[in-house]
């Protein structure tokens, strides 16, 4: 799968990899820091986490557009990358003026002190930056390869995402190492890693860029769009879309809602299943001196099995594609909904026994995290392909923002649901569902994910068919 690449495919992994190394290690410890060095109370952490990772994902659609337009991919890139790690190390600011006060009230709102004033600064800048830096690397990434290279664009980008994922495999070791450690005054190390990390990034965008960045026939890609005349203007607004475009874009639309389920379940990986991994799991591993497991280290379950599983499963769409087996991307995706839904089956068997007050081993974590990978990959680098492939050339970054979009919505969806996570004494309920227990609460991401399979799987026919001969 590594063969007949260009080398810009690996300037773009390197970069990425380590943006994001840098945001999976903030991510790793995020929570946890606003629990115990901001001492904010689960719901209020969750419902931030929410809309912090719901605008992480939403800004593409400003990015992708100024992209588009006025900037290219590469101005785009450069300034979200230095935006980011102004916001990193303003994170790390943030935690330098952490100290451990006689009161330790939990709140849930803001007070406005200077910890928390550089802790929204850095989100801010973040929020910001990924908008800029996001949509476009993705894009980039399909430009190196010339249309008609449909196959070796999904290895391409089955690479790329591997490129991700070693990010996130180092990320809650080095970070989480740093600032998860039991002490809230070293979260501002954990912080630093990151922008540290950002900043390799963005050096190394910067010094590929011009030799490795081009077309299979050299002509540099991602610069900034030539300015139209007056004429082509006018010929451009008078140009609609083809019936083909059309029904093209309205499958990316209706992926984009039914991917809006998958990650508002996986993206618990930062708050509610940080929770159960710091509270309800047995993290003591006795024949290493009594060595607690920091929470964020878990984490690093899903980018390991991204790594090892990654090349399987390329080889077998690969395999499969070569006797005319392959699913179609509607399938695929229907795949990853359903192995999503049978990871939270594994947490609502261990919550069981959590439920009881007794401490779980790490291997239920394990077991969901590691199906909830597989569900990954059958649907997160297949989707980020297919938008590449289905959209009009003319829109390929808006609607690339677009599908980070749904990511938008989903994320912010994973902070407000994480706000039922139940706490002793605590009863909520969701849509007349009574939430009275960890099993309870796990089983809602069950019935998600399978409810939008099944579905997804009726209309895989009649998707693949408005996809005009794209699978």
């Amino acid at each position: 799968m590594f063969k007949d690449h260009p080398k810009g495919l690996y300037v773009l992994f390197f970069t990425e990899m380590w943006e994001r190394f840098s945001y999976y290690g903030m991510r790793a410890i995020l929570t946890l820091y606003m629990i115990n060095a901001l001492l904010f109370d689960k719901a209020f952490t969750s419902s931030i986490y929410g809309y912090y990772t719901g605008l992480v994902y939403l800004t593409p659609l400003l990015g992708g557009y100024v992209a588009d337009k006025y900037w290219g991919n590469r101005k785009s890139i450069i300034t979200g990358g230095i935006m980011m790690l102004v916001g990193q190390l303003t994170l790390s600011a943030s935690g330098f003026y952490y100290s451990a006060l006689a009161d330790q009230t939990v709140v849930s709102s803001f007070t406005f002190n200077m910890q928390q004033i550089l802790f929204i600064v850095g989100l801010f800048f973040l929020i910001l930056g990924n908008g800029f830096f996001k949509p476009n690397i993705s894009t980039m990434v399909g430009s190196l390869y010339p249309a008609e290279a449909i196959n070796i664009r999904d290895a391409a980008f089955t690479i790329f995402y591997m490129g991700i994922n070693l990010g996130a495999l180092i990320a809650p070791f080095i970070a989480g190492g740093l600032g998860d450690t039991g002490n809230p005054a070293d979260f501002k190390y954990g912080f630093l890693s990151a922008a540290i990390g950002m900043g390799i990034g963005l050096i190394t965008f910067i010094i590929g860029k011009n030799k490795h960045l081009v077309t299979p026939s050299g002509e540099p890609v991602g610069m900034v769009p030539k300015q139209k005349t007056a004429e082509e203007k006018k010929e451009a607004a008078n140009t609609p879309l083809t019936k083909i475009e059309k029904e093209r874009i309205a499958v990316i639309f209706i992926l984009a809602f039914f991917v809006i389920f998958f990650w508002a379940a996986f993206e618990q990986a930062g708050v509610s299943l940080t929770f159960f991994a710091e509270e309800q799991t047995n993290r003591v591993i006795g024949w290493l001196g009594n060595y607690v497991i920091p929470a964020s280290f878990f984490q690093a379950i899903n980018p390991v099995a991204i790594i090892v599983f990654a090349p399987i499963f390329a080889m077998i769409w690969t395999k499969l594609g070569k006797i005319d087996k392959e699913p179609n991307t509607p399938l695929k995706m229907a795949l990853g909904l359903f192995l999503l839904s049978m990871g939270f089956a594994v947490l609502v068997m261990g919550s069981k026994i959590a439920d009881t007050g007794v401490k779980v081993s790490p291997l239920w974590l394990v077991g969901a995290y590691t199906l909830h990978t597989f569900g990954e990959l059958s649907l997160s680098p297949i989707g980020l392909s297919m938008v590449t492939k289905l959209s009009p050339i003319r829109f390929s970054s808006i609607l690339m923002g677009i599908w980070f979009g749904s990511n938008a919505a989903a994320n912010w969806l994973a902070g407000q649901l994480s706000t039922f996570y139940p706490e002793a004494g605590k009863t909520t309920s969701l849509l007349g569902y009574s939430i009275n227990s960890l099993s309870d609460f796990f089983t809602i991401f069950v019935a998600m994910g399978l409810i939008a399979s099944i579905i997804l799987f009726l209309l895989s026919k009649l998707l693949s068919k408005m996809m005009h001969g794209i699978h």
